[in-house]
């Protein structure tokens, strides 16, 4: 008895911070972000310039009211004629990117009473998004934006009234009685205009890829499945999260992953701030599931340190040049007790998604699931040396041949930008195993990680910092 009245002590305490977390997180205030007219501004490996007169310009949720131009482009005057396009591209390709962030109402994680990640799984939704941008880009191409990205509805009613409007229920029901998993209603918009065979190719496989980060037991890369591989390294639901536990357990995800259209892809992650590149060729060359011929792509995952408490400046020109390439997908990293999906950069302002705004369940199940909560209206920015240390790295490359390219760019990029002795990371020939860092075997199928992998990942949360 006496353990029975422990758990529902526990199942209320966990009902109440669930109900508080997920008040806090959905009262989001838009703030402006602006941008220099005179700087290039870059997106996951694309420029973009807004140069006009003067200084600076608001570039409040991209809409086109806010830059002085008409909703159909087409009444604007002379200053704004020099920036439109850019504009407009930029704010496309931004909105384009997956958003993923904080949800409640979603089927109770197993293990726990939780049916939100509300306060502790930043890390693990911009894991989702890094690992999205390689899926869009192994099955999309970096061209591609979505056709109805500038139709968003980006006003303060869709960010914050409406949201403010059910707190009380939700706290309400959250302390009284189990909820079950609500469907976010299909907001009202433009139809849509007739789509070619192309498009429509891209729109199956833009709505597959948000499928498989949904919020259920059976999404891949779902927070559920996510949590269930951070288990094999002691972390459960409810815990912190750093970044390089989350590339180990992204790696599993989509080790583990038997969709077929998943058996194209691998995850690599760097041991000890090293690329071994005969360990990243031969899981290219590792054979399909399905028997299909020919060579994975690979997402490349780096766990690094930009210095020791703090982050060290100078590894500034480094990040930018990693975020110019063509080969990334972006930096799971953020600030202290906050963590961000660094996606692009201005001047010395890192461009960043942010996943601490609390929205509803959406059933990815269903037909013609809604698809705007699932991208960002707005992007924010943040000064580089607010950045905290511990971050991973992520590059994609398509093929054996992209991987000797991107090794061989990304290594004069490191050398050139190291003041110190040693660089960043490395990338050295050979398997890991021929310098004696070879991971020890698995012991068991169900054991995910091996002995050493958990030695790391043990040292890495030890010295990550907290995220909430």
């Amino acid at each position: 008895m006496e353990a029975t009245g422990t758990d529902e002590v526990e199942k209320i305490k966990s009902k109440f911070m669930s109900a508080w977390h997920n008040m806090k997180y959905s009262w989001v205030l838009k703030t402006k972000t602006y941008f220099s007219r005179n700087s290039p501004v870059f997106l996951l490996g694309k420029c973009y310039h807004f140069k006009t007169e003067g200084e600076y310009r608001a570039l409040h949720s991209f809409h086109p009211s806010s830059a002085g131009l008409s909703t159909d482009g087409s009444n604007f005057d002379k200053i704004n004629t020099e920036i439109s396009g850019n504009v407009e591209e930029f704010r496309k390709d931004f909105i384009s990117r997956i958003w993923l962030t904080y949800r409640e109402e979603f089927p109770q994680i197993k293990g726990s009473a939780l049916t939100t990640d509300c306060g502790w799984g930043c890390t693990l939704r911009t894991g989702q998004m890094l690992l999205a941008q390689g899926l869009m880009l192994h099955f999309l191409g970096r061209a591609w934006v979505w056709p109805e990205a500038l139709a968003m509805d980006s006003s303060e009613e869709s960010w914050t009234s409406s949201t403010v409007r059910k707190l009380t229920a939700s706290f309400e029901a959250s302390l009284t009685a189990e909820r079950e998993p609500k469907i976010l209603p299909r907001p009202q918009r433009p139809a849509r205009r007739d789509w070619d065979v192309t498009e429509m190719r891209n729109e199956v496989y833009h709505r597959k890829i948000i499928s498989w980060f949904g919020d259920s037991p059976l999404a891949a890369f779902g927070l559920h499945q996510l949590i269930e591989y951070g288990k094999k390294s002691g972390k459960m639901a409810g815990d912190w999260y750093g970044p390089a536990v989350v590339a180990h357990i992204l790696r599993k995800a989509v080790e583990e992953a038997r969709d077929p259209e998943l058996q194209g892809i691998t995850v690599y992650v760097a041991q000890d701030c090293t690329v071994y590149s005969s360990d990243v060729i031969d899981r290219q060359c590792s054979s399909m599931a399905s028997g299909k011929a020919g060579t994975k792509a690979v997402i490349i995952l780096v766990p690094v340190r930009l210095g020791g408490e703090r982050t060290n400046t100078d590894y500034l020109e480094f990040v930018k040049g990693i975020l110019s390439l063509e080969y990334c997908v972006g930096i799971i990293g953020g600030k202290p007790k906050q963590s961000y999906y660094f996606a692009g950069f201005q001047d010395d302002s890192l461009i960043y998604m942010d996943p601490h705004y609390c929205q509803s369940f959406v059933d990815v199940s269903i037909k013609d699931f809604p698809l705007e909560s699932f991208h960002c209206p707005s992007p924010k920015k943040m000064s580089f040396k607010k950045m905290d240390p511990s971050c991973t790295i992520g590059f994609y490359c398509r093929t054996v041949q992209d991987f000797e390219k991107a090794s061989e760019e990304i290594t004069k990029m490191l050398n050139s930008s190291s003041k110190e002795k040693y660089p960043l990371f490395t990338f050295v020939k050979g398997h890991s195993r021929d310098y004696d860092f070879a991971s020890s075997p698995l012991h068991e199928e169900n054991d995910l990680f091996s002995e050493d992998e958990k030695k790391r990942l043990k040292r890495f949360s030890a010295e990550e910092f907290v995220l909430l």
